[in-house]
């Protein structure tokens, strides 16, 4: 992986690790459903504006039900289950939790081909289970009131990751961009009607629409952009780096501007479900060294 292609992954990480901290803030104060279509709208509309002048069309007509299935489940439901979510939890448990997308991905993808799981990926499974019970079994948040609800909340948005995952491998093949940016549009109308059920709950601050601005156009229309960039430069395997580097940043940005607590059980933790994740989707990193010695 070249210096830039690795600054990009770590960019990426950093700006995915900081939705949580952008939920945190905006989301006690708008409201799930309000600060989700905020997001996606500006994600949408950032989308457009990139498709214009790189004259990428969405073709609609053709793809609409792809959008439709992939933005239901890859960003409406997941979006607003996090963002329910962040009115409780922290962003530290959030990322944590949110790291587990991959192991549920891998089951579903097994049970959908109706494959036996490995030794290997169960193996990963249970760690990735004991990382979130030891997570949530010591930090003070899961003492809150609500902190039940809010945490199966984050672990099914998880979870529909993983079914938007295993969609999109059998899905018909659209062009990256277009699955974006149709998906942003798509997910937009389909959290339009939750806005009756979860109203704005405060009054917006510049601040909160700050938040709600970076969470729209840098944290999905940016991200967007450079996480399909590293998948045609290095590789989805190597793009799914960032899965693992997603919660260190999300520890890192909700101890500095939200000062939360990161102990012991948050580090271990995390940890425990990174390497779970790791082995179910049988990541292998590779030693930059390692490769120039293969060609030497």
């Amino acid at each position: 992986m070249s210096t830039a292609n690795l600054l990009r992954l770590v960019l990426l990480a950093a700006i995915w690790g900081g939705s949580f901290l952008f939920m945190r803030i905006a989301a006690p104060v708008l409201g799930p459903a309000v600060l989700i279509e905020y997001r996606l709208v500006f994600a949408a509309l950032f989308l457009a504006t990139i498709g214009f002048f790189m004259r990428k069309p969405l073709q609609v007509r053709e793809h609409w039900k792809h959008y439709l299935i992939l933005g239901f489940f890859n960003s409406a439901l997941p979006f607003l289950l996090f963002a329910y979510a962040a009115k409780t939890l922290s962003a530290s448990v959030l990322s944590v939790l949110n790291a587990t997308a991959p192991i549920w991905g891998a089951v579903i993808g097994a049970v959908w081909q109706r494959q036996m799981v490995s030794a290997r990926v169960m193996l990963g499974l249970v760690l990735g289970t004991a990382g979130v019970a030891l997570l949530v079994g010591f930090d003070h948040v899961s003492s809150r009131e609500g902190a039940g609800i809010a945490i199966a909340a984050a672990l099914f948005a998880a979870f529909n990751y993983g079914i938007a995952s295993t969609y999109a491998k059998s899905a018909k093949s659209v062009e990256p961009f277009a699955n974006a940016h149709g998906s942003m549009w798509a997910a937009a109308l389909l959290v339009t009607p939750s806005l009756a059920v979860f109203p704005q709950t405060g009054e917006a601050s510049m601040g909160i629409m700050a938040a709600a601005l970076a969470l729209g156009v840098l944290c999905s229309g940016v991200a967007y952009l450079l996480y399909y960039r590293l998948i045609r430069d290095v590789g989805p395997t190597s793009a799914l780096t960032v899965t693992f580097l997603n919660p260190l940043f999300g520890i890192l940005w909700g101890t500095l501007f939200l000062h939360e607590i990161v102990g012991w059980y948050t580090v271990l933790g995390a940890a425990i479900v990174i390497t779970g994740t790791a082995l179910v989707t049988g990541y292998k990193p590779k030693l930059p060294w390692a490769s120039k010695a293969e060609t030497a």
